[in-house]
């Protein structure tokens, strides 16, 4: 029987099939199988000649120089790398359309020109002429920056062994295509050969190259996933096109931490960077509404408060809706469900939402009590106090538990004006907090914090006996 010289690969998740079908097993997506091409030409691995060898192993106490770090210029961008780009590393950026890719990494290039290294920008969706011209825009048309616009991946290797660049920057991983697979470029065949014969090129040669990708309608980086893990980093811009924050938050990191973030600011002139996120996001905020809290979190090392924004109001139809922007939608269900258990507060015709002032997404437990306060706060139309921020994890039992890193949070509540701060006790035993930069009140459970608001709202008034530490 004839070896089949063809498969049915899909599009969204990568299984391949051997027949054709409208809807894809693995992943279940509709119209997403398309042909490719087998290779029957390659050499099985057990036949292979065997020479010597074959590998040197070493000892794993042997000594191995440091990783050297070659600084962008842009504060932001070096924090969610680790540091800087490591030589010989491949980097996936990912993010929606129009969202910044090009502008930041179009910025870094020419820092980095400027800087003394020799870098290459290869475009595979703008002419030269679009190029120049946002480069012209961005202040960096003068930088000593190696341009070309080009999707064969052919020309390109062979120019850049010529060119030998210290960063070289693939506009987009998508649009390359090699004469050595018959597919589309775009397809999860020509994604996955292009990527993986640049980053051979990235680890033999010592460039950093960095790939842009399309992200799919769910947020996920266009083509099969195991893009994602050939390379070094994975990193995704984020953010609302309604507001001027960016965000760049790591995903994958080999060289450095991943729970990092960047943050920018879209302006006429290219991305700016925000050296201090918590004033901005902060901004324009107004103290005396009902229905916010001001949560102090913390995106990696770096701390940061944020508006959280509840409103509690009548259900117009039958079913109360649940909206939510900027949080996990299953977490919110647990705190609306612990305080109708626990608390006796009732949701029962009433629709909640929940908004995340800035465009800013948390991931973080630690956001419980903020989100908790803001609904209660909404429920009872009264406003919290204006000078204290809220953070602390929620048990299923109605418990409040202390997190990780206070002294940080606290640190930077005080540096913006804040006097005190709504959480549990620390996690040291016998601690009075003589050295926190806020004074704590001290929320055991969530029904201690339902208390408070409904006897400052009958008092008429945040009064200090209601919110005593």
């Amino acid at each position: 029987m004839p070896k089949p010289t063809s498969c049915f690969t899909c599009q969204s998740c990568g299984s391949v099939h051997s027949k054709w079908a409208g809807r894809c097993d693995s992943c279940g997506e509709w119209n997403t199988l398309v042909e490719e091409q087998i290779a029957h030409n390659a050499t099985p691995v057990h036949k292979r000649r065997k020479k010597g060898r074959g590998l040197d192993f070493v000892d794993l106490g042997g000594e191995s120089r440091a990783v050297p770090r070659l600084k962008t210029g842009i504060a932001e961008l070096d924090r969610v790398t680790g540091g800087g780009l490591v030589a010989g590393s491949a980097i996936l950026v990912g993010g929606d359309p129009g969202i910044g890719k090009s502008t930041l990494l179009l910025q870094a290039t020419g820092k980095l020109a400027a800087g003394g290294a020799k870098t290459a920008y290869i475009s595979g969706e703008e002419s030269v002429g679009q190029v120049r011209r946002r480069a012209k825009r961005l202040g960096v048309s003068e930088q000593p920056v190696s341009l070309a616009a080009e999707t064969s991946l052919g020309p390109i290797l062979d120019a850049l062994m010529v060119e030998k660049p210290d960063v070289v920057i693939i506009d987009s991983i998508q649009t390359l295509w090699t004469d050595q697979l018959g597919a589309a470029p775009g397809t999860v065949a020509q994604v996955r050969a292009c990527a993986q014969e640049l980053t051979r090129f990235a680890k033999k040669s010592g460039c950093c190259v960095i790939l842009v990708g399309h992200v799919t309608k769910d947020g996920q980086i266009a083509g099969p996933r195991v893009v994602e893990h050939m390379v070094d980093a994975v990193l995704y811009f984020e953010g609302d096109r309604a507001h001027q924050f960016r965000i760049l938050r790591g995903h994958k990191n080999r060289f450095g931490p991943t729970d990092e973030i960047g943050v920018f600011e879209m302006r006429e002139s290219g991305l700016a960077e925000v050296p201090n996120p918590s004033a901005l996001f902060l901004d324009g905020r107004d103290e005396a509404s009902s229905g916010a809290a001001v949560f102090a979190g913390l995106e990696g090392t770096r701390p940061m408060l944020t508006e959280i924004q509840a409103l509690v109001a009548p259900a117009a139809f039958g079913t109360p809706r649940r909206a939510v922007v900027g949080w996990d939608n299953s977490r919110l269900a647990m705190v609306l469900a612990v305080l109708e258990a626990r608390c006796g507060v009732s949701f029962a015709g009433k629709d909640v939402y929940l908004n995340v002032a800035g465009g800013l997404r948390i991931n973080e437990p630690a956001a419980d009590l903020a989100v908790a306060a803001a609904i209660v706060s909404s429920a009872f139309d009264f406003p919290l106090p204006s000078d204290a921020v809220v953070f602390g994890e929620i048990s299923l039992s109605g418990d409040v538990r202390a997190v990780g890193r206070m002294d940080a949070r606290l640190k930077e509540a005080a540096k913006l004006g804040f006097k005190r701060a709504i959480s549990a006790k620390p996690l040291k035993a016998g601690s009075k907090n003589d050295n926190a930069a806020l004074p704590i009140i001290a929320i055991k459970t969530l029904t201690d914090l339902v208390t408070r608001v409904e006897r400052s709202a009958e008092a008429g008034g945040c009064s200090d006996k209601s919110w005593a530490a």
